[in-house]
């Protein structure tokens, strides 16, 4: 097996560790009422169909998730929306799940599933904010660079749902979370931005960040942003089913068995994507001259596997993802460092906005991008890493992957 396939298969360990199936435990005891299933996230629809394989009873609910995340369900009706800038899928998908649990009686249960992306698609805003103002903030947010905390942070001081603000409507049927974490930390209240999650913090924590970003917003919306407070909460249950952490865990387990060395750096590595590459560069170029990591002697090759969620600050007309991004500015650092093959890939599967979910590179990258006469710095300053790639046949596809523990990179290191 070449070393590229090798790390596509520990790529694929990870993603099947990061997914629903075989997760649910803890179930909910049959209601005297009705048990509704709820959800958002890009993994909605597949835990929804693995809680109904799972779960003993007759229930009913309603899941966004986003398009192409589509799973087949009996009773849990699955709506496709946009991520990640919110449309009017999400926003009536929105409006219903809002409804449902406003419904809901003392004698049901409500069971909610989330996952990333579901900030997005679970969009429902605050009275007196218009749908297309809420837009154009996430929007500006995206391009900026902001990283993930501070996105949801601003998100849920402009909604109706987000910030426990769902469950605060659930109240008084039971309520039980379950969750996929995409957030660095794993803090259930930035999953999704926490809507049955009692969330901590000043609402001008979020007019802070709005002007950090200089993201301008009118008086009328600045008074709507700071007397939306957050609810306190009853306590209920909330369970991790997967995190980024298990699937670094599971990536190990099979890098040994390649006869690697793994070494998980971080399940939380977040920063400036092309910065963060440069410094992956060069940690890997000190580990192949120094012919050690740490207390590791280089005699097999190490692996370094990372997660958490880098960011792009957007200042070119190109495309391409975080990991693409990440992987242009590594391998223009490497400068063909021989004996150095990486990847890096969004768990979902989408880098980005384009179709692919990140890329490959090794000393081979730059011979290539030079045979095609590619600069790649200029592809890295236009943040086009997408177009980059996808000439030098290097992009790697998975189609959706229907889960999402965000980024996962994997950098092999040969004696």
């Amino acid at each position: 097996m070449n070393l590229k396939n090798s790390l596509k298969l520990i790529m694929k360990s990870a993603l099947d560790a990061a997914k629903p199936r075989g997760k649910f435990r803890n179930l909910p005891q049959k209601p005297k009422g009705k048990l509704i299933v709820l959800g958002a996230g890009k993994a909605g629809a597949s835990m929804a169909q693995e809680f109904e394989n799972t779960y003993d009873g007759p229930l009913e609910g309603l899941v966004v998730t986003r398009y192409g995340h589509y799973t087949k369900t009996k009773f849990i009706k699955i709506v496709e929306a946009s991520h990640p800038e919110p449309d009017k899928n999400g926003l009536l998908a929105s409006k219903k799940i809002f409804e449902l649990a406003t419904q809901s009686s003392k004698d049901d249960h409500v069971v909610f599933l989330i996952s990333g992306g579901a900030s997005s698609l679970l969009t429902l805003p605050a009275k007196g904010v218009s749908f297309e103002e809420k837009q154009r903030i996430n929007k500006e947010l995206l391009r900026c660079g902001a990283p993930i905390d501070e996105m949801n942070i601003v998100r849920r001081s402009l909604s109706q749902i987000k910030g426990g603000r769902l469950a605060q409507a659930i109240c008084p049927a039971k309520l039980t979370t379950y969750m996929i974490s995409d957030i660095p930390g794993d803090d259930p209240a930035y999953i999704g931005s926490g809507p049955t999650i009692q969330a901590n913090g000043l609402n001008k924590d979020s007019i802070k960040i709005l002007e950090k970003y200089e993201i301008s917003i009118n008086n009328q919306l600045n008074d709507i942003i700071i007397n939306n407070t957050l609810p306190k909460l009853n306590k209920s249950p909330e369970y991790m089913i997967a995190t980024p952490m298990m699937a670094l865990k599971k990536a190990a387990e099979v890098a040994k068995k390649q006869d690697f060395i793994p070494v998980i750096i971080s399940d939380s590595l977040e920063g400036e994507s092309k910065i963060e590459g440069k410094k992956m560069a060069e940690l890997a170029m000190k580990i192949k001259k120094e012919k050690k990591y740490q207390d590791i002697n280089l005699q097999k090759p190490i692996l370094l596997l990372s997660g958490g969620e880098t960011t792009v600050t957007v200042k070119g007309n190109g495309k391409g993802g975080r990991n693409t991004e990440f992987m242009l500015s590594m391998a223009i650092h490497l400068k063909n460092t021989n004996g150095i093959n990486c990847l890096a890939i969004d768990t979902d599967g989408i880098d980005g906005v384009e179709d692919n979910a990140g890329a490959y590179i090794s000393d081979e990258t730059l011979k290539k991008a030079f045979i095609k006469k590619l600069n790649p710095i200029n592809y890295l300053n236009a943040n086009n890493s997408y177009e980059f790639f996808e000439k030098i046949d290097d992009l790697i596809f998975t189609s959706p992957t229907l889960t999402n523990v965000n980024d996962f990179r994997a950098v092999l290191v040969q004696p």
